[in-house]
């Protein structure tokens, strides 16, 4: 088998069009950094993928006010779960401790008995 040569060069479209970029990048105002284009082409975007997201959800037949509410109960939820684990991570903390402390302090007492 013949071995094809390594191009160390890179194609000219790459670098024809970096600078291009990176110069449109730095002199953009922070306002075009910020949502990533120019304010109106931005909009039109949204508001075409939002056209089509929601068409797709009332096919679903799933209301803006379900999704807000299931987001709340959500939210709820996982304030709820937080607290019970750390409620749980404290009562096993207590458990260990009523028998580790002790051995310690016993294991403790005897190497210091021992000097």
């Amino acid at each position: 088998m013949t071995e094809r040569p390594q191009r160390t060069e890179q194609p000219s479209y790459w670098t024809q069009s970096e600078p291009a970029a990176r110069w449109r990048d730095q002199h953009a105002s922070p306002v075009r950094r910020f949502i990533g284009g120019s304010p109106a082409a931005v909009l039109v975007k949204l508001v075409v993928i939002s056209l089509i997201v929601g068409a797709l959800l009332m096919w679903l037949r799933i209301r803006p006010a379900d999704v807000f509410a299931e987001l709340g109960l959500l939210v709820d939820q996982l304030w709820a779960l937080g607290f019970r684990s750390l409620q749980d991570v404290g009562t096993y903390l207590v458990a260990g401790a009523a028998i580790v402390v002790p051995v310690w302090l016993v294991l403790r007492v005897l190497s210091y008995r021992g000097r």
